[in-house]
């Protein structure tokens, strides 16, 4: 019979490992997003692959909201994070270092997940946005990407936090094959 395993034998980084290790060259950006559930979500997912930040953008509840707190559990004082009154802002800062912005919207010209190709050694910021309105049209001009999960039910779209975990699990099984082992811990 399996045995599930114990948390101390999972051998997680601490708050402090994880903030000292290689990081993959990712950054999450949220753009208004409502749900402060969806925001710790995200927050442990970005942990979970061990990304290099999120950017909180507009009304994005930031990790002392209380129930950020209660869904990240922890991971809120592992990831860096940074606000932005404007997701704009965040864009250009980000553009500026070199990153192509790549956008999780259901548009005209958005090319399907499937077909998209990941191109290791990139740096990416993903940018997602709100949960009813989504990505700011002028969040989306300065795009370099627009891609979309495909669906095959009823619901027009799926919710943040899961589309989330989707993209970045596309992208880190396309761009880092032997993910995690390529990721050396340092200064511990």
């Amino acid at each position: 019979m399996p045995r599930k395993l114990k948390t101390i034998e999972l051998q997680r980084l601490t708050p402090k490992e994880f903030r000292q290790s290689d990081k993959i060259p990712a950054i999450i950006i949220l753009d208004n997003i409502r749900s402060a559930y969806n925001v710790g979500a995200i927050f442990r997912t970005a942990d979970g692959f061990r990304l290099q930040a999120i950017h909180l953008c507009g009304i994005t509840p930031k990790p002392d909201h209380k129930e950020v707190y209660k869904t990240a559990i922890g991971a809120e004082h592992a990831v860096e994070w940074s606000y932005f009154e404007n997701p704009i802002d965040s864009l250009i800062s980000l553009k500026n270092q070199g990153f192509t912005i790549v956008a999780i919207e259901q548009c005209d010209t958005s090319s399907s997940l499937l077909d998209f190709k990941w191109n290791s050694g990139t740096k990416f910021a993903i940018i997602l946005g709100n949960e009813v309105e989504g990505i700011s049209s002028l969040a989306l001009e300065r795009c370099d990407h627009i891609i979309e999960i495909p669906q095959y039910g009823t619901k027009h779209s799926l919710n943040v936090a899961v589309a989330c975990g989707i993209v970045l699990w596309d992208m880190v099984k396309s761009t880092r094959p032997h993910y995690p082992a390529d990721l050396a811990l340092r200064n511990l």
